[in-house]
């Protein structure tokens, strides 16, 4: 007599989807197959989400539950650290296998590499597969065996590989006779915020899962692409793809967005390339985040370890007003009450749709480190904690880059002037009246700095650092 065969375990993280899931697709072929959910906010090292993350995560698990319905997988959602709890789950379900689609962040690796080991000890599998990145970070290298600094060898050196073709839906699975272990019902992650609930813009400007990310795409490739390389610039038209979130959370892989815009490079060539290095940008920043862990805390330039930006708790770079004057343009930079149109519109845009414009993020990102002298950290938490596409990458390594202090960054001394940058991509200021309708009336702020002064400003802390590691290098070269 033939028993019954072994349960397979599919672990979904950051790819809430159906297809072109090879995690997925081995465990359905492998046999039975139960899906688990873990919310991980116990394992070291692991940042824990913000705001507006945990409200996407929440729509795109009830997303993915239904999509699972449809193949007769159910869902299994818990809350611990993985080692704990995917094991457990495992045993519970009398599972034989454990497959899952890799993450690329170190504290991560860790808790997959101790899932790995403790699911071994139990004589049971753990296997991994590749499908949020085109590139595993370990084998792209320089000749020389380094990780690439600079992103245009990098992203050539990439795009000259063949990338496997994306994977279609697996058919339901036979579930009669399953036995799933208990899990949590959705709303007990209490990942919706209350008390109050903010989250009402966000509903109306998103739609969190799998067929709308689908539907963003194909509706990007087919009526949006052709003008995407002069668009992309304009923040007062639908121009960006608006794929960002929808990557983040893995509701589309990049080899689906590969795949569909390998037919369209004949007709919008220009565009195709513009948009396809937007894609390698977000590759090149996992890149950095593979070899660099600490990204988001960690100049990956040292030598702006010196640099005088301000903390809390810490003297006003130029010694004057103190904290609380810091303090004050942090939160008017936050709320978007700078008196700075174009800044405060994207300030306002973010705090609302969960969402900033990419031209408007570089001149926000500038304004605060370099006009404000506020520490890009800063400015990396406040985006982590209120946009939805706050992604673990992405965000550190565009925060560097805008500072001067990462890979490939653009000059500390390019200092992007908000006037100029209105005039030349809001020519008709439809974004400054969109989110911002008081302005040019007296409810409108003044600007809380003068915008060539603290251009000034900056470049003098930018003397201070490049003398201070001279100074260190003279000293150094006595001893």
């Amino acid at each position: 007599m033939t028993g019954r065969p072994e349960v397979s375990i599919v672990w979904f993280r950051d790819d809430l989807r159906t297809a072109d899931h090879p995690a997925l697709r081995a465990a359905l072929d492998a046999g039975p197959t139960i899906a688990l959910y873990v919310l991980d906010e116990q394992s070291p090292g692991v940042r824990p989400l913000g705001g507006a993350a945990r409200w996407w995560l929440h729509h795109a698990l009830a997303d993915l539950r239904k999509g699972l319905a449809e193949l007769k997988v159910p869902l299994v959602i818990r809350r611990g650290s993985a080692a704990s709890v995917v094991p457990d789950v495992a045993s519970r379900a009398g599972a034989g296998a454990v497959f899952w689609n890799r993450r690329y962040g170190a504290p991560e690796r860790r808790a997959d590499q101790a899932v790995k080991a403790l699911l071994a000890a139990a004589g049971r599998t753990g296997k991994s597969f590749q499908a949020t990145l085109l590139h595993e970070p370990w084998r792209i290298t320089t000749q020389q065996g380094n990780p690439y600094r600079v992103f245009t060898p990098f992203w050539k050196t990439l795009s000259a590989h063949d990338f496997r073709p994306p994977l279609a839906a697996p058919g339901p699975q036979d579930a009669r006779n399953l036995a799933v272990p208990d899990g949590l019902e959705l709303e007990e992650l209490d990942l919706l915020p209350s008390h109050p609930d903010w989250s009402g813009p966000l509903s109306e400007a998103w739609t969190p899962g799998e067929q709308a990310g689908q539907e963003i795409l194909a509706d990007f490739l087919d009526d949006r692409l052709t003008d995407y390389r002069e668009a992309r610039e304009r923040p007062g038209v639908d121009g960006s793809s608006r794929l960002s979130p929808y990557l983040r959370w893995g509701h589309v892989s990049p080899f689906q967005v590969w795949a569909g815009l390998a037919p369209l490079r004949r007709e919008a060539p220009e565009s195709s390339a513009t948009f396809a290095s937007e894609l390698g940008w977000r590759e090149f920043a996992w890149h950095q985040l593979y070899h660099h862990p600490r990204l988001a805390t960690v100049n990956l330039r040292p030598e702006f370890d010196r640099h005088p930006w301000w903390l809390p708790g810490e003297e006003e770079p130029d010694g004057g007003g103190g904290d609380g004057d810091m303090t004050a343009l942090l939160h008017a930079w936050q709320r978007g009450t700078t008196g700075i149109p174009l800044v405060d519109a994207g300030q306002r845009q973010l705090w609302n749709a969960g969402w900033m414009h990419n031209r408007v993020r570089m001149v926000s990102a500038s304004f605060l480190v370099k006009n404000l002298g506020i520490h890009w950290r800063l400015g990396e938490e406040w985006f982590w904690d209120t946009l939805v596409d706050a992604d673990p990458a992405a965000n550190p390594f565009n925060w560097q880059w805008a500072a001067g202090s990462g890979a490939d960054a653009a000059p500390f001394f390019r200092i992007f002037n908000p006037q100029t940058q209105a005039k030349t991509h809001d020519p008709d200021g439809r974004y400054l009246a969109e989110w911002i309708p008081e302005l040019n009336t007296p409810e409108y702020p003044q600007p809380c700095v003068d915008l060539l002064d603290s251009r000034k400003d900056a470049l003098d802390r930018l003397k201070i650092m490049s003398e201070s590691g001279a100074h260190q290098a003279q000293t150094a070269g006595r001893s």
